[in-house]
C-alpha cells in the first residue's frame, strides 16, 4: 500500500481520477460488440450523472487540503454516496469482465478487431477508477482528518 502511495500522491491520485473518469465517460457510450457509440441509449447516461458526484467529492477534498480544512458534514454526506457510486463501479468492472470472456462464444459471429483491445482498456480503466477511488478516501482519512462531529463544538472559541 505505501508503495501505491509513494508513487501516487494526493495530487496525482486527483489527477488521474479526473482523467479516468474523462475516460470512461466517454467509453460508456461506446458499444464493445458493435464497435459503435450509442447517445440515443438512456442507460448510457447513467455513469456520466453518477461521475459528477464523484467529481465534487474530488473538488471537496482537493479544496480541504488546500485549506486545511477540517472535514464537514457534507463532505461526509457525498463520501456515503461515493462508496454507493463505487458499488457501479465495481459492476461494470464485472460487466466488462463477463463481456470479455464472452467472446469465445461469439466465434461464428462477425466481432470487430477493437473488442479485445478496447475491453482491455475499459477493463483497465474501471479497475484503476476503483484504486484511485479507495486512495482518495484514504487520503481524506489521513490529510483532511476523520468524521467527529460530536466535540466539534467544544473546541470553537466563540469569542473570537
Amino acid at each position: 500500500m505505501n508503495s501505491i502511495k509513494g508513487i501516487l500522491t494526493w495530487k496525482r491520485t486527483l489527477i488521474v481520477s479526473v482523467v479516468v473518469l474523462f475516460l470512461l465517460n466517454i467509453f460508456s457510450f461506446y458499444g464493445l460488440y458493435t464497435n459503435k457509440f450509442y447517445f440515443f441509449k438512456i442507460d448510457n447516461y447513467i455513469f456520466p450523472l453518477l461521475s459528477i458526484i464523484h467529481l465534487v467529492f474530488l473538488y471537496v477534498l482537493w479544496f480541504k487540503i488546500n485549506e486545511d480544512e477540517l472535514s464537514d458534514p457534507p463532505m461526509r454526506t457525498l463520501e456515503y454516496i461515493l462508496y454507493i457510486i463505487s458499488l457501479v463501479y465495481l459492476y461494470r468492472l464485472v460487466e466488462t469482465i463477463i463481456i470479455l470472456f464472452s467472446y469465445s462464444d461469439f466465434e461464428n459471429h462477425l466481432i470487430p478487431s477493437t473488442f479485445l483491445p478496447l475491453g482491455f482498456t475499459i477493463l483497465i480503466l474501471y479497475a484503476v477508477l476503483l484504486l484511485v477511488t479507495f486512495l482518495a478516501v484514504v487520503y481524506r482519512k489521513e490529510i483532511v482528518g476523520t468524521y467527529l462531529f460530536d466535540d466539534m463544538n467544544q473546541h470553537v472559541d466563540h469569542w473570537k
